[in-house]
């Protein structure tokens, strides 16, 4: 017989683990693809620190996303909240221009001491927040174009300030997120054709006014891929040179000649996916688009169970931003899109990043601690519905 003491004990614990609301589908879907990461990092640095580093960032983000799963996030949907961390957030870009630390041509770091800090990448989740949190009180009226711009003045402020550091791979994801939040928002299709004619006018403006001459060749070559391959279109064309190599089954764990020769720059954050294909080859590759694709649909998933609009547009919002990593920097890697320095979302070294991506799961998490029971015809034809 248990005494009174340990009962209590017993329905406490019983009590805190009814309250978890972890999607664990979703879960190890993330594990499993940070493990992979990890085993490719450990497969090619000879100097394991690397490795040691994104372990203890993935334990970080692990324990954080677990205790944000606990909070209430219904804060976030009052106005006053939402434009706080907006402001905010563009003080930070502002102060990197003045504080920033420069790495490879981009001041794009907070560096303290031996940590550093990139605010783009928590940044990309205040501009999920911001829209889903606009989008959700105007849902009635979206019809209305002006609400296409508006919200496209929220995500240009950043995209400006994101853009001159310059970091030119995270402003497209700020682009791709405002895109992909207008096209689940609801907007006309008559509204998505100028917003197509918006954007091939800024690009235009900015092949003659803002790209610098770098990134104007990273273009060039995307649409010549062997145009210069020992000058800009050198990484593209080490990239494909790995994957091809990989063919069906790998050359096995630690055996690819493109990176361990280092042939493959940036093969453990950039191009980890390069690395990974040529490793473990086509079949590996498929199996790590399926766990990928398994995770965006929980993603989805719990979206569709958001109590609010607010809630929905979060959890689509935040596939959209997921999705837009994985696309842009697989895309670069097989040489369909130009090179950007995005990383591959939970394979690619890197702590903030990392954290950032573990940060909105864990808000995800906590929306679903008050989701509701709507949307049944969909719960009903989910095959993991928990």
């Amino acid at each position: 017989m248990l005494s009174d003491s340990q009962n209590k004990n017993r329905d406490s614990i019983l009590a805190l683990f009814s309250s978890i609301k972890i999607d664990w589908i979703m879960f190890f879907s993330v594990i499993v693809i940070s493990i992979l990461g990890l085993l490719t990092m450990a497969s090619y640095v000879s100097d394991d620190t690397f490795v040691k580093k994104q372990v203890i960032w993935l334990i970080i983000s692990a324990i954080i996303f677990f205790v944000l799963s606990f909070f209430d996030y219904r804060f976030l949907n009052k106005t006053k909240v939402v434009i706080t961390i907006f402001f905010v957030s563009l003080g930070l870009l502002f102060i990197l221009f003045v504080l920033g630390h420069t790495a490879k041509g981009a001041e794009s770091w907070f560096q303290v001491g031996g940590l550093s800090f990139q605010p783009s990448d928590p940044i990309k989740l205040v501009l999920v927040i911001l829209l889903a949190k606009y989008f959700s009180k105007r849902h009635v009226e979206i019809a209305n174009i002006r609400h296409i711009f508006v919200s496209g003045f929220y995500a240009l402020s950043i995209f400006i300030l994101v853009y001159f550091q310059p970091d030119f791979g995270s402003a497209l994801i700020i682009f791709l997120i405002w895109f992909g939040m207008i096209l689940v928002s609801g907007i006309s299709k008559k509204h998505l054709l100028i917003v197509f004619l918006i954007g091939a006018a800024v690009f235009s403006v900015l092949w003659f006014y803002g790209l610098k001459d770098y990134q104007k060749s990273r273009v060039i070559n995307f649409l010549h891929p062997l145009s210069d391959i020992r000058g800009s279109g050198y990484n593209a064309y080490q990239s494909t040179i790995a994957i091809g190599s990989g063919q069906i089954l790998g050359k096995g764990i630690g055996y690819g000649t493109q990176s361990k020769l280092k042939f493959l720059p940036e093969y453990r954050s950039d191009f980890i996916f390069s690395t990974f294909a040529e490793e473990w080859g086509l079949v590996g590759v498929g199996i790590l688009f399926l766990i990928f694709g398994i995770f965006i649909w929980r993603i989805i998933v719990n979206a569709y169970y958001g109590a609010t609009n607010f809630e929905i547009l979060f959890g689509l919002g935040l596939a959209v931003l997921f999705m837009s990593h994985f696309l842009v920097n697989a895309g670069m890697a097989l040489g369909l899109m130009p090179v950007t320095g995005i990383t591959f979302p939970f394979m690619s070294y890197g702590g903030t990043n990392l954290l950032s991506s573990f940060v909105g799961l864990g808000i995800l998490m906590g929306m679903r601690r008050y989701r509701r029971d709507a949307h049944k015809d969909f719960v009903k034809n989910e095959f993991f519905g928990l």
